[in-house]
């Protein structure tokens, strides 16, 4: 059965953290959920813009650039020190990269960027999480990853977590293997929070027009045809501000519907164990039973 997300409803006195909130995407979530009352802790790479975001939405600025997992772990530290309560962990920080690269810890770059990060910093807020769970209404803490349709065109092989192997097509085996990441990582992470209520979803949010992925080519083309950012911001904003999520916890959403369209390893169960073991293993995160 189809299911459709629920209107976000008053977000006074609720937290929010949003990675990748100085564009995109981001930028028009933490815009509509500051109007809606919740306090946003902006998190972006370019100084400039996240202090920018930040000013805009009364929320606090946090610079960290996910190719360096210490600085998601001072992320992580500041966070804590700042809020006493977290309802929201939106992971919505990616990328796409033209060029194979590697970060400062050793790992490709995209696999860093779009799911090690932010597995990183979920662990690692997970206690306070846990704790602002105790004191509000069942499923009320959410941790939303943003995704993307591009799941489809990825696999997930564990002894090739950093897509080394075949062609790298302008980067969009390793995109899609990062997007296919977010979804297992979500269906693990929601099977080890179950009856904490803590609650964990992922969605598409739509081919959007942003700066996202760069030009030229089909980029250029897609992007005629794509969503605007406050569209494709819609589901990120119903996922955190919704008072209630109307699918279990787990699910991907496609923009506003649930279940989305996924890889056929999405459902896989050991794989997601797995993924979640090397992630463990690569970060030296806390882990969650």
């Amino acid at each position: 059965m189809t299911v459709t997300l629920l209107e976000a409803t008053d977000q006074t006195d609720r937290t929010i953290v949003i990675t990748g909130a100085s564009s995109g995407i981001g930028r028009s979530a933490a815009r509509e959920l500051s109007r809606l009352g919740a306090k946003i802790a902006v998190v972006g790479r370019n100084p400039d813009r996240t202090t920018s975001v930040a000013a805009e939405v009364g929320g606090r600025a946090y610079v960290s650039d996910f190719a360096d997992l210490a600085q998601v772990r001072d992320l992580a530290a500041s966070l804590l020190a700042d809020h006493p309560r977290i309802h929201v962990l939106a992971n919505n920080a990616g990328g796409i990269f033209a060029e194979r690269t590697s970060s400062r810890d050793g790992f490709e770059t995209t696999f860093q960027s779009n799911h090690l990060a932010g597995f990183l910093l979920t662990s690692l807020l997970m206690p306070r999480l846990l704790e602002t769970a105790e004191s509000s209404p069942a499923g009320a803490v959410r941790i939303v990853q943003t995704s993307s349709a591009g799941n489809r065109m990825g696999g997930v092989r564990l002894d090739d977590l950093g897509t080394a192997t075949g062609p790298w097509v302008g980067g969009m085996r390793a995109y899609g293997a990062s997007k296919l990441e977010n979804v297992l990582f979500t269906r693990e992470l929601a099977r080890r929070l179950r009856g904490t209520g803590v609650e964990a979803f992922a969605f598409h949010p739509g081919f959007v027009a942003s700066g996202f992925g760069g030009t030229g080519g089909l980029m250029t083309l897609g992007k005629r045809l794509a969503v605007t950012t406050e569209e494709g911001a819609e589901p990120l904003v119903r996922l955190a501000g919704a008072a209630r999520v109307p699918a279990p916890s787990g699910n991907y959403f496609d923009r506003l519907q649930a279940p989305g369209r996924l890889h056929r390893s999405a459902d896989d169960a050991e794989l997601a164990r797995g993924l979640w073991e090397c992630s463990v293993r690569f970060t030296e995160a806390p882990d969650i039973v």
